[in-house]
């Protein structure tokens, strides 16, 4: 008896939305891949994230020919980097889909040294891009208040025949949204040592108005030892892993660039050893260019107070270090979320960023500094009573960036209601 044949498999529905990443890195590539695990319909065509200036100047030309074109496309969604305008030149039938473009930062106002230096072309292919997009979204009411009132200064740069309309934020204002980054925070139990879990206890016992963004097992044993360092990390100093005669932890998690302002950090630290100072640094993030001189000088000068030094590529990895860690900063001159801040405190640290950017719009006051002096006092005042770093409960509300907080808005944004973005004809 000929056995019957086996049954085949369901077949996938067709892709929906197309996802297009010129800079497929960093948190260019966390928020597609968040995107295709969690929504269904969607297909990404990327590039590496390298040469980010070649990027932005010649992706439209490459993606429109390496995207085969799909009669059940309904929604386009590209990050700023990606010239919107040249690409449905290019390709019409991706014209007549909604599209979405998702601002991670802006370029009319990433910092440079003198103005005259700012590259006119990559801030005016983003405002080509506003223009021809039905959403605009920002990450912050920062990148978006930021990118709209510097329309018109911008602009005002054209030396002669410029548009008749210099009002384009009118234009471009009413199709805008602000919609937060998605972060997905694991349940960090494991990987926290025990007087993160404690305080974290406590956080949740005394304040209740602060949402909390991971969930805790509380029937898991809280005595089993939290305290081993992740995997190839220098072991610490002798006394029995308390935590008054532990050093400091300090931790900088930013790429390795200038617009994240390292000569400010390790400037500060250079002048926290003179000084005396005990302390432990770990150094991560991602490098996509040559990085800047001041990096190879602090690993110098800073050895013997480093634990970690580079880009940790396991993600488990990354995740335990900053649970071990007691103390995140950031020295950003160009910041308009700050994924990496946020991760920070889910892992339990407490947070030091500059009174400006998009982080008074995140952080309260109390994690605010306003001058490199500041910022130095206050990390001479937790290498000197590591508790206060240790001990303090948390007030940011990380949970309200969470993917499950953001996922429903999302959703909405790469839908199309009946009957609209008709399917482009074959």
């Amino acid at each position: 008896m000929a056995s019957s044949p086996a049954s085949s498999p369901a077949p996938s529905p067709a892709p929906r939305v197309l996802l297009l990443e010129p800079f497929y890195g960093g948190s260019h590539r966390q928020l597609l891949e968040l995107l295709q695990q969690n929504i269904s319909g969607c297909s990404a065509v990327t590039l590496p994230a390298k040469k980010w200036h070649w990027r932005a100047r010649t992706a439209a030309l490459h993606l429109s020919q390496a995207t085969p074109p799909c009669p059940s496309y309904r929604v386009l969604f590209c990050s700023s980097v990606l010239n919107l305008c040249e690409l449905v030149a290019l390709r019409p039938d991706l014209a007549r889909l909604k599209k979405v473009l998702y601002f991670h930062e802006n370029q009319l106002v990433y910092p440079v040294q003198k103005d005259q230096e700012r590259d006119f072309q990559y801030g005016y292919n983003q405002i080509l891009s506003c223009l021809v997009a039905d959403v605009v979204v920002f990450n912050s009411a920062f990148n978006m208040e930021s990118f709209l009132s510097k329309l018109r200064p911008f602009l005002k740069r054209i030396p002669d025949q410029r548009p008749q309309d210099l009002d384009l934020d009118l234009l471009i204002r009413p199709k805008c949204l602000v919609l937060a980054f998605p972060l997905q925070l694991p349940d960090l139990t494991r990987l926290m040592p025990r007087h993160k879990l404690q305080r974290r206890l406590g956080e949740e016992s005394h304040h209740d108005d602060i949402i909390t963004a991971c969930r805790w097992d509380r029937d898991q044993d809280q005595d089993q030892d939290q305290d081993q360092e992740p995997p190839q990390s220098r072991a610490t100093p002798e006394g029995g892993g308390e935590e008054e005669v532990r050093p400091l932890h300090i931790v900088w998690p930013h790429r390795w660039e200038h617009d994240k302002g390292p000569e400010l950090f390790f400037s500060t630290l250079m002048d926290l050893k003179q000084r005396g100072c005990n302390f432990l640094l770990s150094v991560l993030g991602e490098t996509f260019t040559d990085p800047p001189e001041i990096f190879l000088e602090a690993q110098q000068v800073l050895q013997s107070h480093i634990l970690h030094w580079g880009f940790l590529p396991s993600r488990d990895h990354f995740l335990s270090v900053l649970c071990q860690a007691d103390v995140v900063v950031s020295t950003a001159k160009h910041e308009f979320f700050g994924v990496a801040m946020l991760e920070a405190v889910h892992c339990g640290c407490y947070p030091l960023c500059p009174k400006a950017l998009v982080y008074p719009e995140i952080f309260p006051a109390e994690y605010l500094y306003s001058t490199p002096q500041q910022l130095s006092k206050r990390l001479r005042n937790f290498c000197t009573r590591p508790q206060l770093a240790r001990s303090h409960l948390l007030k940011v509300d990380a949970s309200r960036y969470s993917w499950a907080s953001l996922k429903q808005r999302y959703q909405d944004l790469l839908s199309v209601p009946e009957g609209g973005a008709e399917a482009p004809p074959p």
